[in-house]
């Protein structure tokens, strides 16, 4: 939703004003935004009388209208005053060169903006009066700028990643007429559905917690603090810190007693309810005329299903609206900063996010914002590329993908099986009984990484999975060593049949790629000294060796497996079916590697502890955490395994 770790958020505002912060590569000198733009500061009124926070920068070259290109975000749009000015204004330098009117505006009741901040603004569908949200104050900030700054073509253009994505998704929902591209990044959508907040029931616990230490409710209008003081755990093991506080009505305690804390709002909240389908903004993307661009990164490590649910609600909701979505190899805004080449141990073979912005993005605004000459020189025009509905980049090739809608038509349906002895197949299990167990103890949980950090790593998504599979509490199925590539597109939907001794539990489900034995080492990054990386020391290569490298994996809290609605117990040893839905991913599991799935039943501290007894989890006691015996069936009528789309070979 929000760079919930405070080192991404810091990094990565989803504001060009944030991303303007990086030091500077060497190379070439850095293009001067304060010698090509003269900046403006506005506070531009709402129909409620409120008024918004708004810096515009309008280029010195006044030679031809120019297309506007705005941000609006929670996080700030500092720096302050005319007289101060970012690094970088667009998503790229290449933007700043091409010549766009840069708006940043601080949304309602943050910052320097008027009026109370709501968590996921509600969208109005009906509207009386005066009434607000983001969709009004979007329209509002638009035909104001189109008054009152001066050589603008008419156009307008918005884009933000993750929370400002949201701002992005929520503005065209009955837009302005002069909106004519959107771009939303990594957009929050639907914060209970495997977005921010819950994934299958389950709680985020570690990224959520570790945002709302510093993002708050706050008085308007205000700076943002001169220095920024760092949450203090008192370790740097976040595993230890959260099953020292052990219930989740503990964990909430710690910052309850900070004034604005919003985290409590989420943690108490674990049913879908009203508060929840109020802010589910892809159920209001209708009357959309905008041209969109959604993009979003399959190892997200906070909300990778966002931008898919936008994606699928625009183009059900608003046919013949261009509607196309971006995927690639990238973490949370990776896209943005970073050159997209690598992300942990694992290799793209290529500066994915760099092809992106100069290759898909730029077209993109490029397209529908600049006023077509009334002549076209055919000497010197090119035939416009046309831009495709769908880029998947297919991970395990490393190749970029176009395709028609996604996922792909011609992709096949099949299921991977659990088999006896470990074993993995597209072959349904001939038993007449069969089942593994493990005893899942809630004071002795399965870490999500063998990383020591109170933050939520964004490389935890591609890690490297030997560390649980080794646990007598994780089972493990794998597929013999395959003689073909398989490439596995689309939703993953597991489907298992359970039984456990307690009335609750969470089911954790992974899909890994297994390297082969003999594996090339990937190299090292050289650590970085005061803001840059040292090229005069011997980096370490990783060794890459029987890798079980993490595609996907996602929790079900078992008490929802009918509802997230209305939860219902287990009864113990009573075998249930457990369906849900994962995620998408584009990956190639290539010829010598093995498919691999793990099933667990916690991910601690990524996902809260089920103390494995039908209670309300917010307000679990420690006597309601038991150990409890899970069993996973495997024979040929309650036939456990993940149905998956496989595109054919040769495609």
């Amino acid at each position: 939703m929000m760079f919930r770790t405070i080192i991404t958020s810091l990094f990565l505002f989803a504001t060009s004003a944030a991303l303007s912060q990086a030091p500077a590569p060497a190379g070439p000198p850095e293009y001067s935004i304060k010698e090509h733009y003269t900046k403006y500061e506005y506070r531009i009124p709402m129909r409620d009388g409120k008024k918004l926070f708004t810096a515009v920068y309008l280029p010195k070259d006044q030679s031809k209208p120019m297309p506007f290109l705005m941000v609006r975000t929670p996080y700030d749009v500092a720096p302050y005053g005319v007289d101060q000015y970012p690094k970088r204004l667009g998503p790229s330098e290449e933007f700043d060169k091409a010549g766009y009117i840069y708006v940043m505006q601080d949304v309602r009741g943050r910052f320097q903006s008027e009026g109370t901040f709501v968590e996921m603004t509600p969208h109005k569908a009906v509207k009386k009066g005066n009434d607000v949200d983001e969709s009004t104050d979007m329209y509002d900030s638009v035909e104001w700028l189109l008054k009152n700054v001066p050589n603008n073509n008419g156009k307008v253009g918005i884009w933000g990643i993750s929370y400002p994505g949201f701002f992005v998704s929520a503005s065209i929902i009955d837009g302005h007429p002069a909106i004519m591209a959107a771009s939303p990044q990594a957009p929050v959508t639907d914060l209970y559905m495997n977005d921010d907040s819950y994934h299958n029931g389950a709680f985020m616990l570690a990224a959520n917690y570790g945002f709302y230490t510093f993002f708050k409710q706050q008085d308007s209008p205000s700076l943002p603090p001169k220095t920024f003081v760092p949450y203090e755990y008192g370790t740097v093991n976040g595993y230890e810190y959260f099953l020292k506080l052990g219930t989740l009505s503990n964990i909430i305690a710690t910052l309850e007693k900070q004034k604005g804390s919003l985290f409590g709002d989420q943690a108490k909240r674990d049913v879908y309810g009203e508060y929840w389908k109020s802010r589910n903004i892809a159920a209001h993307l209708k009357n959309i005329k905008a041209a969109v661009l959604t993009v979003g990164g399959w190892y997200d490590a906070e909300d990778p299903q966002g931008p898919l649910t936008t994606y699928r609600s625009i183009k059900q909701n608003n046919p013949g609206t261009f509607n196309s979505i971006v995927m690639g190899p990238w973490s949370h805004g990776g896209w943005a900063g970073l050159d997209g080449a690598q992300l942990g141990r694992v290799s793209f073979a290529a500066k994915t996010a760099d092809y992106y912005r100069k290759n898909i993005l730029m077209p993109f605004f490029e397209k529908f914002l600049r006023d077509k000459p009334a002549e076209k020189n055919p000497e010197k025009d090119k035939p416009e590329k046309k831009l495709a509905e769908a880029y998947a980049f297919e991970t395990g090739t490393n190749v970029w993908r176009e395709y028609a809608s996604w996922p792909p038509k011609d992709a096949q349906s099949r299921t991977l099986y659990f088999q006896g002895n470990g074993k993995l197949s597209w072959s349904k299990p001939a038993v007449a009984v069969g089942f593994d167990e493990y005893i899942s103890d809630p004071a002795k949980p399965v870490p999500f990484t063998d990383a020591i950090s109170t933050r939520v790593p964004q490389e935890y998504v591609v890690g490297d999975q030997r560390f649980a599979s080794t646990r007598p509490d994780v089972l493990v199925y794998q597929t013999d060593v395959l003689d073909d590539d398989v490439t596995v597109l689309g939703p993953l939907s597991p489907r298992l049949f359970v039984s456990t001794s307690g009335t609750d539990s969470d089911f954790v489900v992974k899909l890994i790629d297994v390297y082969p034995a003999e594996y090339p080492d990937a190299p090292g990054e050289p650590p970085a000294v005061a803001g840059a990386a040292r090229k005069d020391v011997t980096v370490p290569k990783f060794q890459m060796a029987g890798y079980q490298q993490l595609i996907r994996g996602e929790p079900m809290r078992g008490k929802f497996r009918t509802s997230f609605e209305t939860p219902v117990p287990f009864v113990p040893g009573k075998v249930e079916a457990l369906n849900f839905n994962m995620p998408d991913i584009n990956h190639t599991f290539r010829r010598g590697h093995r498919i691999m799935v793990q099933v667990q039943s916690s991910w601690f501290p990524l996902t809260d502890l089920n103390p494995q007894t039908f209670v309300r989890i917010p307000e679990a006691k420690p006597e309601d955490f038991k150990k409890a015996t899970q069993r996973v069936y495997r024979s040929a009528a309650q036939a456990s395994g993940i149905d998956v789309q496989v595109l054919a070979p040769g495609r």
